[in-house]
C-alpha cells in the first residue's frame, strides 16, 4: 500500500513537471531568452570552409568567440579564417573588450586579441579527427563548444550508387559525430561545461525518396545526439547542453536543383543560409534543445508520428515532396556523365 502511495505521488510530481515544461516553453514564445555570452570561449566548426560552416564562424566570430576551423579543404578554409579576421579587426577597432568583476563592476579593460586556428581534417577518418583533436589541445586548450557542421550528399538513386559513396555519406554525417564527441567530451564531463551542437536536417526527421543514404545518415546523426543528449542528463552534468538543428532545403547549392511543386514552393522556397544559421545561433545561445526551420518543419515531424503511412504519402504527392529530388539526380548523373566525357577525350 505505502510503494503504491509513493508511485501515485510520484507520478503526480511527474505531471506537474510536464505542465510545467510547456509552461516554460510557451513563455520562450512570448519572453525571448537572454542569450549567453561566448567570448572567449574555444569553439571548434567542422566544415567550417563553405555553406552553414563558413556562416557559424563569422557569427561566433562577431560573438569574440576563438575559432577553430576544421576542413577537409585547406584553401576554402583559409578562407573562411581571412573572413572570420577581417571580423576580429572590424571589433578590435570599434571598443576594448571588457571584464567583469565577480561583483558585477568593471574590473580592467582588456584589449581584444583575434584568434583562429585552422585544421586540415577528414572527418570521416576517426584517426584524423583524433589527431587533429590532440593539435587543438596543444595548440588552443579545452574546447567549450562543438558545432558538429560537416555533411556530404552522394548525389546517386540507391541502385546506381557505388558502395564507397554510402559509406561515406554515413562517416561524415554520421559516424564523424561519434569520434568528434569522444574527442572532445570526456573535458567537458570533467568540467562540467561545454555545449555540443549537431547541424542535421529535416530528413532526418521525416525522408524522401532518392537519396536512401543521406537521410538514413541524418537519422543517425539525430539518434546519436538524442542519446546522448539523455545520456548527460542522466550523469547529472547540467553545464554541459546540447543543441540539434533541423533546417528545410537549404540554399547552399548542396541540393541545387531539388523542387516541390511549382504552386506550393512559393509558400515554402529553400532557406536562406542566413536565416537558417540566425535562427540557429539564437537556439544555441539560449541553450535551446532543438531548433526547426520553418517552425511548419515541427508540424510536419509531429504529424508524421501517428499518421498512417499512406496518408503520409497522399500529402507528399500533394507538395510535390515525393520526388523532389529527382531533378537533383538527374543533374548531378548529367554533370559526372559530361565530366566523364570530358575525361576520356
Amino acid at each position: 500500500m505505502m510503494n503504491a502511495m509513493v508511485i501515485f505521488a510520484e507520478f503526480f510530481v511527474v505531471i506537474l513537471k510536464v505542465l510545467w515544461a510547456f509552461v516554460t516553453a510557451g513563455a520562450k514564445w512570448v519572453v525571448r531568452p537572454k542569450e549567453k555570452s561566448v567570448a572567449g570561449q574555444v569553439c571548434v566548426i567542422t566544415g567550417a570552409g563553405s555553406g552553414l560552416g563558413r556562416l557559424f564562424a563569422k557569427e561566433f566570430a562577431r560573438r569574440r568567440a576563438v575559432l577553430v576551423l576544421w576542413d577537409i579543404n585547406s584553401q576554402s578554409n583559409e578562407e573562411t579564417a581571412e573572413l572570420v579576421r577581417e571580423i576580429y579587426r572590424e571589433l578590435d577597432s570599434e571598443s576594448p573588450m571588457s571584464k567583469e568583476g565577480a561583483i558585477g563592476e568593471l574590473e580592467e579593460v582588456l584589449p581584444f586579441k583575434p584568434q583562429v586556428y585552422t585544421y586540415v581534417c577528414d572527418v570521416g577518418k576517426r584517426e584524423s579527427v583524433y589527431s587533429t583533436a590532440e593539435k587543438v589541445r596543444r595548440d588552443v586548450g579545452n574546447v567549450d563548444m562543438l558545432i558538429n557542421n560537416a555533411g556530404v550528399v552522394s548525389g546517386h538513386h540507391l541502385l546506381e550508387c557505388p558502395d564507397e559513396l554510402i559509406e561515406r555519406t554515413m562517416l561524415v554525417n554520421c559516424h564523424a559525430h561519434f569520434w568528434t564527441t569522444k574527442a572532445f567530451l570526456p573535458k567537458m564531463l570533467e568540467l562540467n561545461h561545454g555545449h555540443i551542437v549537431t547541424v542535421a536536417s529535416s530528413l532526418g526527421l521525416f525522408s524522401t525518396a532518392g537519396v536512401e543514404d543521406y537521410c538514413a545518415s541524418k537519422f543517425g546523426a539525430i539518434g546519436f545526439h538524442e542519446s546522448l543528449s539523455h545520456e548527460i542528463k542522466a550523469s547529472d552534468k547540467d553545464g554541459i547542453k546540447m543543441t540539434l538543428v533541423c533546417p528545410y532545403l537549404v540554399d547552399t547549392g548542396m541540393f541545387k536543383g531539388c523542387r516541390i511543386r511549382k504552386e506550393i514552393e512559393p509558400f515554402l522556397p529553400p532557406l536562406k543560409p542566413e536565416f537558417c544559421v540566425t535562427q540557429s545561433m539564437r537556439a544555441i545561445l539560449t541553450d535551446q534543445a532543438m531548433i526547426c526551420t520553418p517552425r511548419i518543419v515541427y508540424m510536419v515531424n509531429f504529424m508524421k508520428s501517428f499518421l498512417p503511412f499512406e496518408a503520409i504519402v497522399c500529402m507528399y504527392r500533394f507538395l510535390g515532396a515525393d520526388k523532389c529530388m529527382y531533378p537533383f539526380l538527374a543533374q548531378r548523373k548529367e554533370l559526372m556523365n559530361n565530366n566523364e566525357a570530358k575525361g576520356d577525350i
